[in-house]
């Protein structure tokens, strides 16, 4: 008898890993690929997120990514297009990071939460007493200008329509209302 060798079988390339995939969809296919570039994936996720567990995540989230993504994109070199897109999800990750504003928490604050809000609504409804107040004692066009442009939320040309005074004098009307709005709210303060 002949003892048989054990022909080792070369293994396969990224392309054509690459072809595979995408003539299969085969998510064994890709994930045999992927398993290549795990190390330089985690390691660039590292890098750019400075944290092990945020990297872990992003290493599975990439995998996601390519699941989307390879399907339509034209691929010529594997890894160099992994590393691009590592990098862009990494740097994605922290802009979204930086618009996510982290508070601080402070049990007293939680506890007396529903007092404070109670606060605000009387501070609030102290302030609309105050603005009524004031609104009584302007003059009757501003008085009505004010109304119809800040409460039923009329423009310039509509007030001008309603009220048949001249563009102007509404604005004017508009602007010196507003202004002595303001003193008056003040001088009650």
């Amino acid at each position: 008898m002949i003892p048989v060798k054990h022909i080792e079988k070369a293994p396969e390339t990224d392309e054509a890993l690459l072809l595979a995939f995408k003539e299969s969809g085969s998510q064994d296919v890709l994930a045999r690929l992927y398993l290549r570039y795990t190390d330089l994936v985690y390691g660039t996720c590292l890098k750019y997120l400075k944290d092990a567990e945020a990297s872990k995540d992003a290493v599975m989230n990439i995998y996601q990514e390519l699941l989307q993504k390879l399907p339509t994109h034209e691929v010529q070199n594997f890894k160099g297009w992994l590393y691009v897109l590592t990098k862009n999800h990494c740097l994605m990750q922290l802009r979204s990071a930086k618009k996510m504003v982290t508070v601080e928490f402070q049990p007293a604050v939680m506890q007396s939460e529903d007092f404070m809000h109670l606060d605000s609504v009387l501070e609030r409804e102290q302030d609309f007493k105050k603005l009524e107040n004031c609104m009584e004692h302007l003059p009757e066009e501003q008085k009505k200008t004010i109304r119809l442009f800040y409460l039923q939320d009329k423009c310039y040309n509509e007030i001008v329509e309603e009220t048949g005074m001249e563009w102007n004098k509404v604005r004017s009307l508009i602007q010196n209302g507003r202004r002595n709005l303001k003193i008056c709210m003040e001088k009650h303060d």
